[in-house]
């Protein structure tokens, strides 16, 4: 697995490890879940601006 170093304010990363914490998880579980569900509803409202945008089009084409 890669490792990634990032920067982050101390206070942001004394609750990410509160949360990890009570949650019996690891802090590395804890963001990259964070991070799977930020990409998942990324794709979701990618695809629905792709389907709005389709549905303009196909208005102006008729």
């Amino acid at each position: 697995m890669a490792r990634v170093l990032i920067s982050m304010p101390e206070k942001f990363l004394d609750e990410i490890d509160s949360i990890a914490t009570n949650e019996n998880r690891t802090r590395s579980e804890l963001i990259r879940e964070a991070l799977r569900s930020y990409m998942h509803r990324s794709q979701i409202r990618n695809s629905g601006k792709a389907a709005t945008n389709a549905e303009l089009l196909e208005a102006l084409l008729g």
